[in-house]
């Protein structure tokens, strides 16, 4: 089985979301945008902006930490960037 840790953006609440998941990726942003209850039930409109591929669950939990723990996001702007993805404008919370 594989890992994924995985940002997603939303540009109506102008936020970054970070989270790690054994699912695939599009199961679970899908899960995401569905009605629930959570920090990402606060607006529809997630894309997926960066993903990193890891071999067990535990190496993908501590990935999500260190970059939770960055509170950076300068830091999540690089990491998307490095990755190809195009920029977000300033300005963004995390």
């Amino acid at each position: 089985m594989q890992y994924y840790v995985y940002i997603l953006y939303s540009s109506a609440i102008n936020r970054y979301y970070i989270g790690h998941t054994g699912e695939p990726i599009e199961e679970r942003l899908r899960k995401h945008l569905s009605n629930h209850s959570g920090f990402t039930s606060k607006a529809k409109d997630w894309e997926i902006k960066y993903t990193e591929r890891f071999r067990t669950k535990s190496e993908a939990y501590t990935r999500e930490l260190y970059i939770k723990r960055k509170k950076s996001v300068k830091f999540i702007q690089n990491l998307i960037s490095s990755a190809g993805y195009p920029p977000i404008p300033n300005g963004t919370d995390v």
